[in-house]
């Protein structure tokens, strides 16, 4: 009886002690909760920081355009007829006037020898006149009838040779070749289209622009070109055509720029970025847009700024939120014109966990670097 006694006893004597340590344990709590209240409020948040800065800017205007070639055409069927010989295989180079297709010429063949033939007969008959008109056998009007049916005959003759030439396609330009519409043994209408010819090392870049933009375009600017097709791949060439006309619909200037191409990368029909630089450059206050903090009534930044104590001794950092107004956005960069100025330590990432005031802890080691041209691996 005296054992159950003694353990009852320090079951609750352990119990009491226990509870014991831990209201003192919450008072512990209570007492550094109190402290950091009068401290501040909350304690530190880590932040990684920025120091805004001024950067030139080109300024630009973009539009998306499409690409056309300096020399490019659909070699079509002068005449009709029945193919008879194809010189040229799908994609193939080739040199101006190299024979691409024949058409069936042995009827226009027979004519011709024919024509020839009546040409050598008026030949002969003009000889014999002139010969006659000396003694005074023919009469002048011979003479000139003479003249007159050698004339038409030689003519026939020229008819016919261009007939026949004009059944032998020939390339017009250098260039490549794309695939054919027409087989050996096809009879092809005239206006019948045959292949596609490209000449690819110099394209033109099409593209239209408000006509706000009209004063600042002169010919010769700078044009660069960009495409999904080649990611990261910057094609340079140079305005060289302004329209004359506005369009009085969208009142819209159209613009060209001329790109050589050597390596046949822009392709007639291609859709492409353009971006035309102006020659004026535009100084901005400058800092990444993970700075800034949207909102509806308008938005912020959180500017770093030391924490003074009452007697004006620095005790650590706060952010202070400042109300910006947000310019053009270039990469990871957003200009500033009011708000911020160069030189101003602003919070760049975790800013979203602050308050105004809000006590913090600078960390940058994991801050990525902000840049103009950004070229993530998963672009």
């Amino acid at each position: 009886m005296k054992n159950t006694y003694k353990l009852g006893l320090v079951l609750t004597l352990g119990i009491g002690l226990l509870i014991i340590l831990l209201m003192a344990a919450k008072v512990s709590q209570f007492k550094a909760m109190g402290e950091a209240s009068k401290a501040g409020g909350y304690p530190p948040t880590t932040v990684s920081t920025f120091t805004a800065e001024t950067q030139n800017w080109e300024q630009t205007l973009h539009a998306v355009g499409s690409i056309q070639p300096v020399l490019g055409v659909e070699l079509e069927a002068e005449v009709a007829g029945l193919v008879t010989a194809i010189h040229f295989e799908n994609g193939q180079s080739v040199q101006k006037n190299d024979l691409l297709l024949e058409l069936d010429v042995r009827v226009e063949q027979a004519q011709l020898r024919s024509a020839q033939a009546i040409t050598n007969l008026a030949q002969l008959e003009l000889n014999r006149s002139q010969t006659l008109r000396e003694s005074g056998s023919v009469t002048q009007s011979q003479l000139d009838r003479a003249e007159a049916d050698l004339e038409k005959a030689l003519a026939e003759v020229e008819n016919l040779k261009a007939l026949i030439d004009r059944k032998r396609i020939h390339a017009p330009f250098d260039g490549e070749l794309g695939i054919r519409h027409i087989n050996i043994g096809e009879y092809i209408q005239s206006g019948a289209a045959i292949v596609n010819l490209q000449s690819q090392a110099q394209v033109f870049v099409n593209f239209t622009l408000p006509q706000q933009a009209l004063a600042q375009l002169q010919l010769g600017l700078p044009i660069r070109l960009s495409t999904k097709v080649y990611p990261g791949k910057v094609f340079e060439g140079s305005l060289t055509a302004l329209s004359p006309q506005i369009d009085p619909i969208t009142r819209t200037v159209e613009v060209q720029g001329t790109f050589e191409n050597p390596d046949a990368l822009l392709r007639s029909g291609l859709f492409v970025k353009a971006t035309v630089v102006l020659p004026d450059q535009q100084t901005v206050t400058v800092v990444p847009a993970t700075s800034i903090i949207y909102s509806a009534y308008g938005n912020s930044i959180f500017k770093v700024e030391p924490q003074l104590d009452e007697s004006g001794q620095q005790q650590g950092l706060i952010a202070v939120q400042e109300l910006i107004r947000i310019g053009e956005r270039r990469g990871d960069f957003v200009s500033i014109p009011a708000g911020v100025t160069a030189g101003d330590t602003v919070v760049s990432a975790g800013g979203f966990k602050l308050r105004n005031n809000s006590p913090i802890v600078i960390n940058n080691e994991l801050a990525p670097k902000p840049r103009l041209d950004p070229t993530p691996d998963n672009s």
